[in-house]
C-alpha cells in the first residue's frame, strides 16, 4: 500500500493553528475555517494507492477504483504530480500517493508487472566482441579520455 506520508498530520496541525488566531478573534463567524484542517486530514487518510496480484485499487477523497492487470498497457510519468496508469481502452488514471519518488515501490509491489523503467540490461560480451572493444581502449572513468 502506497499512501501520503503520515508526516503530513505535521501540516495539517500547523494549519489548524494558523485557523485558531482568526477564530478566538470572531469565534461566531469564523468556525467554518476549522473545517479546512479536518478536511486535509481526511485527504492524508483517505487516499492511497493499492497494488495486489488482483490489479491496483485506487482511492482518493471522493472514490474509489479497481484496475486490473489486463487493462494496464503502460505508465506515465508526469514532469509534475502523480503517476498515470495507461490502460487498454486508451484512457490514463492517475495513481494517488505514487509520486516520482514513489516508482520503486510501485514496480517491487507489482511484481514485475510494471518494468523498471530505470533498470541497466546485462551488457552481453558477445556484442562487445563484434564492435571491436576491448579494455585498454575503454574510456577512463575518472577523466572520461581514452587510455594511452
Amino acid at each position: 500500500m502506497i499512501r501520503i506520508p503520515r508526516l503530513a498530520h505535521l501540516g495539517v496541525f500547523i494549519l489548524l493553528f494558523c485557523v485558531a488566531f482568526p477564530f478566538f478573534g470572531a469565534p461566531k463567524v469564523l468556525w467554518i475555517l476549522f473545517a479546512i484542517p479536518a478536511a486535509m486530514v481526511l485527504w492524508v487518510e483517505r487516499t492511497r494507492t493499492t497494488v495486489s496480484d488482483n490489479g491496483i485499487d485506487t482511492r482518493t477523497l471522493f472514490g474509489s477504483r479497481h484496475i486490473d492487470w489486463a487493462d494496464v498497457r503502460g505508465l506515465r510519468i508526469p514532469k509534475r504530480g502523480y503517476l498515470r496508469l495507461h490502460l487498454a481502452d486508451d484512457t490514463d488514471v492517475t495513481l494517488p500517493a505514487v509520486g516520482y519518488n514513489r516508482l520503486a515501490d510501485l514496480v517491487d509491489a507489482s511484481g514485475g508487472r510494471i518494468p523498471d523503467p530505470f533498470a541497466q540490461e546485462p551488457e552481453d560480451a558477445d556484442a562487445a566482441a563484434e564492435t571491436g572493444e576491448t579494455d585498454s581502449e575503454a574510456p577512463d572513468t575518472e577523466t572520461g579520455t581514452g587510455k594511452s
